[in-house]
């Protein structure tokens, strides 16, 4: 069975949707731990970082977007750790798995067309092409 379980989130109703998941995943091994993952995007971090008035007050702006994630794990008392990287979402977490003992990543899916996945790139879909582990992607 899984024992550790990389959530990749943002603070989406996917990533919320990919959490309840999670939970299931980890609710079925007494041993399993979620790491819930968190990636400031570049581009998005300088913006903020601009237009934060202190960095205390930029972490928790940062940190309330996973709170309604964070509160599904206390709520479910599934063991959790959070953990916030910089970077260009695929390839950080892609990274982050395959350099540690990840047994599966679960990720939610923005539901793109064809068209937009092309164009716009999907993240899940590049950290299931290049990650060395299982991957589960939820709709």
């Amino acid at each position: 069975m899984y024992k550790n379980i990389l959530l990749a989130a943002d603070g989406s109703k996917h990533s919320e949707r990919a959490a309840d998941q999670a939970i299931r995943m980890a609710s079925l091994s007494d041993q399993a731990v979620v790491e819930i993952m968190y990636v400031l995007d570049y581009d998005k971090a300088k913006n903020e970082v601009l237009h934060s008035e202190s960095r205390a007050k930029l972490e928790r702006e940062r940190r309330s977007r996973l709170l309604a994630v964070e509160n599904k794990f206390k709520h479910a008392a599934v063991p959790y750790k959070m953990t916030m990287k910089h970077g260009d979402p695929g390839p950080t977490i892609t990274a982050y798995a395959n350099e540690h003992d990840v047994d599966i990543v679960i990720i939610g899916s923005r539901g793109l067309n064809t068209l937009q996945e092309m164009v716009l790139g999907s993240v899940s879909h590049k950290v299931a092409k290049r990650v060395t582990c299982p991957v589960l992607i939820v709709k």
